[in-house]
């Protein structure tokens, strides 16, 4: 994709699931991509190897990494973090805003120690990063991309994961503010709205008989992967997308299309 080669990318999350395949996707590309993990140096290796593994087979990854420890939902950390990665690399120029958790629970007996977690992590942890990186790109007159990592569940309610849904919720709308405020100096912030995904926090995909419960409510009938979310994503920070702003582009095999009118029950000729 045109722009990707030699850019400077934050991955947050960037260990498991989506984050990762995210950063291997990058790497390919040809971009350096700093790696944010938290607590657990095993599954940064297993990242750094799977990239190693990757650029090896393919012209033009460099594999060049750094590796930032952070905890998002902390503003210290992020303020450090996003310092380290803009002084050992030179700049930030695409921010990737993945981490993310989620809490099952029934609403009314939600913890609110619970419910303020996942609102830091998922939604005051990527406005810190977008913060910190619209700064320095307005320091340095640089132009850039933030993609935010959202869900389906930022339309979709989704009953006992009332924080979850609020926290994407809002991400929404925190992109379009973003990318309204800060279109004038090239900055573009958009966003990617992942449906059911195999992942290793979407433990019922190792279940057939759930697995097949999730995907009968999917009209293309099937879960997605963490390499098609990363595809887009890359896209959306490329150049091939230097128009695009302010946008969540879902990716779901068409869970938002109302799916249980794909057989009528309702009121029709």
């Amino acid at each position: 994709m045109k722009g990707l080669k030699g850019k400077n990318v934050l991955v947050t999350g960037a260990t498991s699931g989506i984050g990762q395949a995210i950063a291997v996707y990058f790497a390919k590309e040809g971009a350096i991509v700093a790696l944010n993990y938290r607590n657990d140096p095993s599954k940064l290796q297993a990242t750094k190897d799977l990239i190693s593994q990757t650029c090896a087979q393919i012209e033009g990854c460099t594999g060049q990494l750094l590796p930032v420890e952070a905890d998002v939902s902390e503003e210290a950390d992020v303020i450090r973090m996003c310092a380290e990665v803009i002084d050992k690399l030179g700049s930030l120029d695409i921010l990737i805003n993945n981490a993310g958790i989620q809490n099952n629970s029934p609403s009314h007996l939600l913890k609110t120690a619970d419910f303020d977690k996942v609102i830091q992590v998922n939604l005051r942890g990527a406005y810190l990063c977008a913060r910190e990186t619209i700064k320095h790109l307005m320091a340095t007159g640089k132009s850039g991309s933030i993609i935010n990592v959202s869900s389906v569940h930022e339309i979709i309610p989704r009953p006992t994961y009332v924080s979850y849904s609020m926290s994407k919720g809002a991400m929404e709308n925190m992109t379009k503010t973003l990318a309204l405020e800060y279109a004038p100096h090239n900055i573009r912030v958009n966003a990617i709205a992942p449906g059911a995904t195999a992942t290793p926090i979407n433990s019922w995909t190792e279940d057939p008989q759930k697995k097949e419960e999730v995907e009968s409510h999917i009209p293309m009938g099937r879960v997605g992967t963490s390499e098609e979310m990363a595809a887009i994503t890359a896209f959306l920070a490329s150049d091939d997308a230097a128009y695009i702003t302010g946008q969540t582009l879902f990716i779901d095999g068409g869970l938002t299309l109302y799916p249980d009118f794909l057989k009528p029950w309702s009121a029709g000729e």
